[in-house]
């Protein structure tokens, strides 16, 4: 790796740390039943739907053993899961992103919005450079746990690292939340490699876009059928009065 737009040694500094963080993984787990097919695909299911899934979808038992995995130490209620796999056809690489969502309280809310969901649990399985897992490294120690809003703005601020040409942020507090994703301000000089370092990113962002949206649609069935419920009571009260 070579990277132009810093001085040397801070460039050692970087390779070194994205070496290291492609050699020790942190977040990476393999599930029964994930697709290692390569194709690309993205997946997300209800964790309200999980016992219902087709048990021969391989995508559905990889996400139930991910959420039997990470619910013997949540903190809060799962209201959604989801997954998505990303592959990036030029080099090889893949990605598998996890999440669960909850709401920030003790418990999921009909009447909650999405800034009150927190990313109570994330993991990633894949393959591929150095670069790519590195990034996929520091961002499961980035995001894991933090509220969704929190997770987004960092999802952004990575993004616009990358877009740099090599230049970087020019906000230190930016450069703060970054933390030691700073590193790969030098693969953005890189088009090809850009591709590598956003790949377990824009996965991460697609698996959460998909449980939000799932999460809204459960509250709205709920709500729904909450509506329909009460309609019948009050129906029931209205004709043994009269």
């Amino acid at each position: 790796m070579e990277f132009c737009g810093v001085d040397d040694s801070l460039e050692q500094m970087y390779q070194e740390v994205i070496l290291q963080a492609a050699r020790d993984l942190h977040g990476k787990k393999h599930f029964e039943g994930a697709d290692e097919t390569g194709a690309a695909e993205t997946a997300d299911l209800l964790s309200a739907d999980l016992l219902s899934a087709d048990p021969s979808n391989e995508s559905n038992k990889a996400l139930q053993a991910f959420l039997a995995s990470a619910s013997s130490h949540a903190a809060h209620e799962y209201c959604s899961a989801g997954q998505s796999r990303q592959f990036n056809p030029t080099c090889g690489d893949v990605a598998t992103v996890y999440v669960a969502l909850s709401e920030s309280e003790e418990k999921c809310d009909q009447n909650g919005g999405d800034e009150n969901m927190r990313l109570e649990s994330v993991a990633w399985d894949g393959q591929g450079c150095s670069i790519s897992q590195a990034s996929l490294s520091i961002m499961y120690d980035l995001v894991n746990g933090q509220k969704i809003s929190d997770v987004m703005n960092t999802y952004s601020l990575f993004r616009k690292l990358m877009e740099s040409r090599g230049e970087g942020l020019d906000d230190e507090a930016d450069e703060d939340v970054l933390d030691e994703a700073v590193v790969f301000q030098g693969v953005s000089r890189y088009p090809m490699r850009i591709k590598c370092a956003l790949l377990g990113w824009e996965s991460m962002k697609a698996a959460i876009g998909q449980a939000l949206a799932s999460h809204q649609t459960s509250q709205q069935t709920s709500a729904l059928r909450d509506s329909k419920d009460s309609e019948k009571t009050e129906n029931k009260n209205s004709g043994e009065k009269v």
